[in-house]
């Protein structure tokens, strides 16, 4: 069989990857097509345009960058249609995609959407609108399910990938060595997002906290496609050091971090280390962002969990002070670091155990055969 898949962002990359790996032992004849990153062309998908070209973060900034988007959407639209797929496929990114589906839908094509876009957050009225151009959608949160059912659609819950990323990893054990950190530091680590948006409002803040905590090093999780030169403009303090492609070897050695609003956070917990959560963006994408989302927390821990069991620090509040003072809690307050990782073993409960790329594939052949 065909298919058509794509990815907007670095996690879907990698999602995306784990996907078509077990779509080839499915389907060996599989032939796959689509957009996406380096790890899913390495995957064995024929990649038409990287993920990078599209990675605008924000409302404002979408907004500012809307004729090219439109390009993109026209130009994914019309490899679809000369493709021909069986399914298209949707990781996440939800923009983007959900116009791709309608598109799709309306060529008669099976559309499965694979992670489900946060539409419980900020427009729970479009869950009508995915029931209508997807076919089959995929979940990896554990509360989605039971959110598309308010609307009598019947979605299958799969696990969640960083789960089996997690569970799969296998700790460097010359780590320290490797990246020529210091043995007699406990180590915190810096995970300031992988846009270039997200680490140049995050990172001088994140940093601004090391003269509290000289007896500390701080590890920054750099990821190579920026290049180091890129992060060496950050690195004014002796006690930083910066370490690329290696964040799940980091939070293995870490005692505590500093995580950027996003996957992660769920990754954070799964390490079981101690975190503080951080955002920042723009003030006009922050006030729209008010202004349209209905949870009350950002980070998937506590979304996971239904209650606070980390500290976020949004917008205002993200401040150097702020910042100190709920890094010496995940430090020092044994009180609340327990209270955080009994807050983390919830989490691992509501997510389960499952092999999520592997029940994914299965269940998308088997929907295609059947």
């Amino acid at each position: 069989m065909k298919y058509y898949i794509i990815a907007g962002e670095r996690s879907g990359d990698l999602h995306g990857s784990n996907l078509i790996k077990e779509l080839r032992k499915k389907d060996p004849d599989a032939e796959i097509r689509g957009w996406g990153g380096d790890m899913m062309q390495e995957a064995g998908m024929d990649l038409v345009r990287h993920y990078q070209d599209m990675a605008f973060m924000g409302f404002a900034e979408v907004f500012k960058n809307l004729r090219k988007i439109f390009g993109y959407l026209g130009e994914a639209k019309a490899d679809i249609a000369n493709y021909k797929p069986d399914v298209v496929i949707l990781v996440d990114y939800a923009g983007f995609n959900m116009r791709i589906a309608r598109f799709a839908k309306n060529k008669g094509l099976k559309v499965f959407y694979y992670i489900s876009p946060k539409i419980w957050a900020w427009n729970q009225g479009r869950a009508h609108k995915i029931k209508k151009v997807v076919d089959r959608m995929f979940v990896i949160m554990p509360f989605e399910k039971e959110f598309y059912k308010r609307f009598d659609y019947d979605v299958d819950y799969i696990g969640n990938p960083v789960s089996d990323s997690v569970t799969d990893h296998v700790v460097t054990p010359d780590f320290r060595l490797k990246n020529r950190l210091q043995n007699n530091k406990p180590i915190v680590a810096i995970l300031p997002g992988s846009r270039a948006q997200e680490i140049e409002n995050m990172l001088d803040v994140m940093l601004s906290v090391l003269p509290s905590f000289r007896d500390y090093q701080f590890v920054v999780a750099g990821v190579s496609t920026f290049g180091k030169e890129y992060y060496e403009q950050y690195n004014k303090d002796k006690n930083i050091k910066i370490v690329y492609d290696q964040t799940y070897d980091l939070l293995s050695h870490s005692v505590a971090a500093l995580v950027t609003s996003g996957t992660a956070t769920l990754e954070t917990a799964l390490f079981n280390v101690p975190q503080v959560v951080c955002y920042k963006t723009s003030k006009i994408s922050y006030t729209i962002g008010k202004w349209v989302i209905k949870v009350p927390y950002i980070s998937l821990v506590n979304l996971i969990a239904g209650k606070q069991v980390v500290t976020e620090l949004i917008q205002d509040d993200f401040t150097g002070k702020q910042v100190t003072a709920e890094l010496k809690s995940i430090l020092f307050d044994k009180h609340f670091i327990k209270k955080q990782k009994d807050g983390y073993a919830l989490v691992r409960e509501k997510i389960g155990e499952y092999r999520t790329a592997e029940r994914a594939a299965e269940l998308m052949v088997g929907y295609l055969k059947g």
